[in-house]
């Protein structure tokens, strides 16, 4: 009786391999002839376009990038956005000038993850002041002031720190803004200034020159040293000078016109 339970077992044991083997098989076959049907056209241009594209125009408006300028592959640069020279734009920044311009300034750097935007008009750009002058006549005239514009200026040696959001504001030379900071539209940050890292810097408001602000919404914290405006520009220019190194990396004007090259060589032409 056991012998024969044991053959029964024996016997669907068998069975179930080969079957198994008979499915491996099949199914082997089957992707060694899908392989042979599917195979890439000869003509095909073997080109990469995963990449995201860099420089977007908008219109009549061109993104200008200087020579000597390091802006990191996958920064979209979109309208009216100047990077001067030795400026650098770092991994993952979106720089939209879609409504109005956008410029970073000389040997200034834009950080990690940093959105820059600018308005179509900003709450100081210019408002009329009524005055009314008194002389032998009396008449009414209104005044046209202007005041700070609506798009996002960068001046030289500012450092943006990483996460950063910047919106119609100016930054004037030698400043420092802190990671993760919020400059809203019409403020100012004066020349040899520091923002500590998560900023907010509410619409209107001014940062004096030579002074410390911090905090949500930003305050004032202390006046800054001499020593210590001194060490800003030290810093805009120790990023530059990494910069560099990234920059040594890449062509400056991508690696496009070797395709390019390819394609008039295999058709031929000489112009």
């Amino acid at each position: 009786m056991a012998t024969s339970i044991a053959a029964r077992f024996s016997r669907k044991a068998a069975a179930s391999a080969i079957s198994g083997c008979r499915y491996v098989i099949a199914s082997r076959s089957f992707f060694a002839e899908a392989a042979k049907t599917i195979s890439p056209s000869s003509d095909r241009v073997k080109w990469d376009y995963r990449g995201q594209r860099k420089i977007i125009p908008l219109g009549q408006w061109v993104p200008k990038v200087a020579v000597d300028a390091y802006v990191a592959p996958n920064v979209v640069l979109a309208g009216q956005v100047t990077v001067n020279d030795g400026a650098s734009v770092w991994n993952g920044c979106v720089l939209r000038g879609d409504l109005n311009k956008i410029t970073v300034g000389f040997c200034s750097n834009v950080q990690e993850r940093c959105v820059i935007h600018a308005a179509w008009s900003s709450p100081t750009e210019s408002y009329f002041v009524h005055v009314l002058l008194r002389a032998q006549v009396n008449f009414c005239s209104s005044l046209y002031v202007t005041g700070l514009p609506a798009e996002t200026s960068i001046e030289r040696f500012v450092t943006v720190g990483a996460y950063s959001l910047l919106r119609s504001c100016t930054i004037e030379p030698e400043c420092i803004i802190g990671q993760h900071s919020i400059l809203m539209e019409g403020s100012l940050v004066e020349t040899h200034s520091i923002l500590e890292a998560g900023s907010v810097v509410p619409p209107g408001r001014r940062i004096p020159t030579g002074e410390l602000w911090a905090g949500n919404p930003a305050r004032f914290v202390r006046a800054l040293t001499h020593e210590e405006t001194l060490e800003i520009p030290k810093l805009a220019v120790a990023i530059n000078d990494l910069s560099k190194e990234h920059f040594s990396e890449f062509l400056p004007y991508s690696t496009v016109y070797l395709e390019v090259e390819k394609l008039k060589k295999s058709l031929g032409i000489t112009i």
